[in-house]
């Protein structure tokens, strides 16, 4: 699977005024994508009911949970992740929890010649590890930090495959990536579409294979699973 962010915005400050007083400031929240990640002991039971029940009422789309054996994932985009996080670490204190910020890698349909978005999309997550060998961790972030000037064939490739927005995470050695594809459409179909008269995209992906290995729990040769969405009862239609 072929794979710049810059931090997030800070806070901006908005001005308002109240009759009879000064001028106040009031911070104004910036949505943030994120991922919160669940690892589960394998002698205990996971129960995903406190996990629907927190993703409702934060409004995020029960769709949007996901799993693979003992890792449960959460993606949300929302104005206080912060808050979310900690309720899920009281809610699940048994488990190993990680947070995923501020995506190191964002492509999105504003670097393509046509720019235009699908109104419904479909997400799709897939989690590996970075090697051990920590010059290579590096090598693995500098070459996407200069992918789109040097390797545009990459993005290119994603915008043929009509790919909306590709982020990538990490969190020590693992990796995070979402696709978001249009909605009713299959990743395999599209996925064909990015080395399409494209060879430069195998190439880059010749490249990125040897930064990268699979996360505790899979078959040797490994590297990339995909996390599937939980049945649960309230699921979107």
């Amino acid at each position: 699977m072929a794979l710049s962010f810059t931090a997030c915005k800070q806070a901006a400050k908005k001005e308002s005024e109240t009759p009879g007083s000064a001028r106040v400031t009031k911070p104004e929240l910036i949505k943030k994508p994120v991922i919160v990640e669940l690892i589960i002991p394998k002698d205990s039971v996971f129960n995903p009911h406190s996990l629907y029940d927190l993703a409702k009422g934060f409004a995020l789309n029960l769709n949007d949970i996901n799993r693979w054996k003992n890792y449960v994932t959460l993606y949300a985009n929302i104005e206080n992740p912060e808050k979310l996080v900690n309720s899920i670490k009281m809610a699940y204190p048994y488990a190993v929890v990680k947070y995923f910020d501020k995506p190191f890698y964002h492509f999105n349909r504003k670097m393509c010649a046509d720019t235009t978005n699908s109104k419904e999309w479909d997400n799709i997550f897939l989690t590996a590890n970075l090697v051990k060998d920590t010059k290579l961790q590096q090598a693995y972030l500098d070459h996407h930090a200069t992918q789109f000037e040097k390797w545009p064939e990459v993005s290119q490739g994603f915008c043929n495959a009509r790919f909306q927005q590709l982020l990538v995470f990490k969190n020590e050695r693992q990796l995070m990536l979402v696709i978001s594809i249009p909605k009713g459409e299959s990743l395999d179909k599209l996925n064909l579409l990015t080395t399409k008269n494209n060879p430069r995209v195998n190439d880059w992906n010749k490249l990125m294979a040897k930064y990268q290995e699979g996360i505790p729990g899979t078959k040797p040769g490994e590297v990339w699973v995909f996390l599937k969405p939980l049945d649960h009862p309230h699921q979107n239609k």
